[in-house]
């Protein structure tokens, strides 16, 4: 395995694992500073965020396009996360010893594509097509981002530079989702994708300018990176972040008809709530990001209890206005303020081994998504009410809380 070296005081050389160096990137023009590199992933996580979430309000009018039921349209957003979870380990592994600069831009321009896709497509199978494509680029690109923020900061920064990453998708809820909506509603949802085309092209030639060429990360064996899987810590990780991060989407995949039907907002209130929450959102990424850096594991437990605990309160609290927006924002704040920690947390456990866990984290992340809204439509079809989907998300964050108290009181063993 080539490692990368540094010349230590006493003139000894000792080796460095990846995500362990306080000189990141080194010999970089006046543009490519390590805030220059988090804006140009920061953007690019924004468009794909963006183009993930903003289906949620576009559905209806690609249904009345091409004829099918609202159901049928939710396949587009089904298909775009299971497409995620399947490429993004995949991808990940084949590129694992490939420049990252070369591999981030040949991904952002698959983004491209499958955008310009969905835009031209003239029927609903030709737009599920672009989707999937766009979605291949989704895992792959936030997994390998987060190697290299985390990589472009000093060790006790890391979390706080995967958060600032991960701005790029808490402002894609503050800004892409309403505004993307607000597009379609004008222009048509075609003009969406026409739109996040043109910011993906942006944002590929951010990777091109701000990304150095001479990013040197650790390069490893796709067998070393598979190995690590043995480690009964990663995979806690892993379930830690479906159960943390679906219980957030079990909730909020329902909250049109929850403010509506139990707090009694008219459907012009949902876009400010749907603001509130990405503000929330917004506060909660940069927060979780700097509790990491601070304690990993005692902050992403407590901000796991602060979740649960919103949840459940939500359960008995909708049919309050006032009390539904404090909330709303509160469900933001901390169900986003877990993203982070989480993405560091399967780094640490993994660090030998970071990118295809990395990756595989993204993938839970998805699988998160697609559980928690599956587990609260069901409970809405037996009939348990609305509320009955925060009490879900509650016990599915309760549950990841209680993995994350099991692996701070098991010690790690050596790798």
């Amino acid at each position: 395995m080539d490692k990368r070296t540094v010349k230590c005081s006493n003139n000894r050389v000792s080796n460095l694992n990846p995500l362990q160096s306080n000189n990141r990137v080194s010999n970089l023009n006046p543009l490519q500073s390590n805030n220059g590199i988090l804006l140009a992933l920061a953007m690019c996580a924004f468009c794909i965020g963006t183009t993930e979430f903003v289906m949620a309000g576009v559905l209806s009018d690609i249904a009345n396009t091409f004829k099918i039921s609202v159901s049928a349209a939710g396949w587009l957003m089904s298909g775009y996360a299971f497409a995620v979870v399947i490429s993004a380990p995949i991808l990940t592994a084949v590129s694992i010893n490939l420049p990252r600069k070369p591999v981030l831009i040949s991904l952002m321009g698959l983004f491209i594509l499958g955008s310009l896709i969905s835009a031209l497509s003239p029927s609903y199978q030709i737009l599920m097509l672009g989707r999937i494509i766009s979605a291949f680029c989704h895992g792959a690109f936030l997994g390998i981002g987060s190697v290299v923020a985390a990589h472009s900061a000093p060790k006790n920064k890391q979390a706080h530079a995967i958060a600032l990453m991960f701005t790029g998708l808490t402002l894609a809820n503050v800004l892409g989702m309403p505004l993307g909506t607000t597009l379609s509603q004008y222009f048509g949802w075609r003009s969406m994708f026409w739109v996040i085309s043109v910011l993906g092209c942006i944002s590929l030639i951010s990777l091109i300018i701000l990304i150095p060429n001479n990013i040197t990360i650790q390069k490893t064996h796709l067998k070393h990176e598979i190995i690590m899987f043995k480690n009964p810590f990663v995979w806690r990780a892993l379930l830690i972040t479906a159960l943390g991060y679906g219980g957030v989407f079990t909730s909020f995949a329902y909250i049109t008809p929850m403010m509506t039907h139990l707090a009694g907002f008219s459907e012009n209130a949902i876009i400010g709530l749907l603001l509130l929450f990405g503000i929330g959102t917004f506060a909660g990424n940069l927060i979780g990001g700097k509790a990491a850096d601070m304690a990993l594991a005692p902050a992403l437990a407590t901000l796991l209890f602060c979740l649960s605990l919103t949840l459940f309160i939500f359960s008995v609290s909708t049919q309050n206005p006032i009390t539904a927006i404090i909330l709303i924002f509160l469900l933001g704040l901390f169900g986003f303020s877990v993203t982070a920690p989480m993405q560091a947390q399967i780094a640490k456990y993994a660090e030998n081994a970071p990118t295809v866990s990395s990756a595989a984290n993204i993938s839970s992340f998805n699988i998160g998504i697609a559980l928690g809204t599956y587990l609260g439509g069901v409970t809405i079809y037996l009939g348990w009410g609305y509320n009955s989907v925060n009490w879900v998300g509650g016990c599915m964050v309760l549950l990841a809380l209680v993995i994350q108290i099991v692996n701070i009181l098991i010690p790690i063993k050596s790798q």
